[in-house]
């Protein structure tokens, strides 16, 4: 295996910044970023409500080689805004997307976002749909697109429907997956129905464990930097379609979950109803008894 930075072997990739995730996960001092923050390319819109500007907008995109291998790459900084997409956040990962699709080369999407930024809703929603046409486009033309999920922010909104979109999904047990956020359910649906201050219904619901079990993400690993790299090298090796055919597959797959699992009322319910022996002990388990536990867990048809 190549090289890595002697720094990030135990590096937590819940607790790294955006720049050190891709520090760690990519062959020593192989990255280059694209229109890095000397540019200042800044969003147009945070000034107009007083909000502090990043010179990178909160996403960092280049190419670097992994294994060896030349990749393009996009991190989100979950500490800026939450990771928020915006016009230039979201144009920077569309470009990016588009450039795979003319080099023929994978993309690693290290996700760390709460969904669209509030203040730019209009630019940031259109970002989502064109960032999706690119994945779709890109994954039509033979390129691989991971997702990466295990940051502070995790994966909600708009950012929960691009990772729907990629080829493989690698996951952590801090990583959450979901379209709608706890806060979002409580603000809509009551503390009865969801109280987001419940961190073990949180974890349970929409962590990654629960999400791997469900066949929502393709890759459980540990919380360290290196775990990540050495998913990303193995998810990169498979190629799968994206078509009409995997597309339906999906859809029946999606279908029949719902009809095996739409009357539970809690996570729990639907791991007991997978099979799994003390359902309730599962968020204890450490990675290695968690995965033997999970050997009759939902697989997805390659669509997400």
């Amino acid at each position: 295996m190549s090289q890595v930075a002697a720094n990030t072997v135990s590096l937590s990739w819940y607790e790294a910044s955006a720049r050190q995730r891709i520090d760690a996960l990519v062959d020593a001092g192989s990255f280059s970023e694209f229109i890095g923050p000397e540019l200042r390319e800044i969003s147009p819109h945070l000034s107009i409500f007083d909000l502090p500007e990043q010179f990178d907008d909160g996403i960092v995109v280049g190419r670097g080689r992994l294994d060896g291998t030349p990749v393009l790459i996009a991190a989100q900084e979950g500490r800026f805004m939450g990771g928020a997409f915006g016009e230039v956040h979201g144009a920077k990962l569309t470009g990016l997307l588009r450039a795979a699709h003319a080099l023929k080369e994978d993309v690693l999407i290290l996700f760390d976002t709460g969904g669209v930024r509030l203040q730019e809703a209009n630019a940031g929603e259109l970002a989502i749909a064109e960032i999706m046409r690119a994945v779709i486009e890109a994954r039509r033309a033979g390129i691989n697109v991971v997702g990466l999920i295990g940051g502070r922010a995790g994966c909600y909104g708009g950012g929960s429907l691009i990772a729907g979109t990629c080829s493989r999904l690698i996951i952590s047990e801090q990583g959450r997956l979901s379209v709608s956020g706890p806060e979002v359910i409580e603000t809509n649906r009551g503390i009865e129905e969801f109280d987001s201050r419940d961190r073990a219904l949180v974890w349970r619901t929409m962590g990654g464990k629960h999400r791997y079990l469900i066949g929502a993400a393709d890759v459980f690993v540990d919380d360290e930097a290196l775990a990540f790299r050495r998913a990303a090298i193995d998810a990169l090796k498979m190629h799968g379609r994206c078509d009409v055919a995997v597309l339906e597959a999906e859809q029946a797959r999606l279908a029949r979950r719902l009809q095996r699992f739409g009357e539970a009322e809690d996570a729990v319910e639907i791991w007991q109803t997978l099979g799994i022996g003390s359902p309730t002990d599962l968020p204890a388990l450490p990675t290695g008894a968690f995965l033997r536990a999970a050997n009759d867990r939902e697989t997805a048809d390659d669509a997400r």
